[in-house]
């Protein structure tokens, strides 16, 4: 069973930059797709994918952040991060961290992130 604990979110201006940080624990991040989605309160509005590394380092990203965010981990730290760089208002949301092994897939509890206009 994984754990998966966000942290780093917060208020940042719009400019600004924040890193989230995802602990894994229960299974290496080497060996796992992991990512990072986000939601807004919306009615009806779905969680989004921001972005996801696969077991081989490969990366994909969102339209809407594509430029401004990057994924990392470090595998000896189990950790996966997410440096968002030039915030704007609508990146506004809970970001949660996503790991999937196989066909198991495991959420964070999320972290909020608020951006000043």
């Amino acid at each position: 069973q994984e754990q998966l604990v966000e942290s780093g979110g917060g208020l940042a201006q719009a400019g600004g930059s924040l890193r989230l940080s995802c602990v894994v624990s229960g299974r290496p991040v080497s060996i796992s797709t992991t990512g990072w989605y986000r939601q807004t309160p919306e009615p009806g509005k779905q969680r989004e994918l921001v972005a996801t590394i696969s077991s081989s380092g490969s990366t994909n990203y969102a339209e809407a952040v594509k430029g401004r965010f990057t994924i990392s981990r470090d595998n000896a730290k189990n950790t996966v991060y997410l440096q968002m760089n030039s915030l704007k208002p609508e990146d506004t949301a809970v970001y949660y961290c996503y790991s999937l092994f196989v066909a198991n897939g495991y959420w964070g509890q999320g972290t909020q992130v608020t951006v000043s206009s």
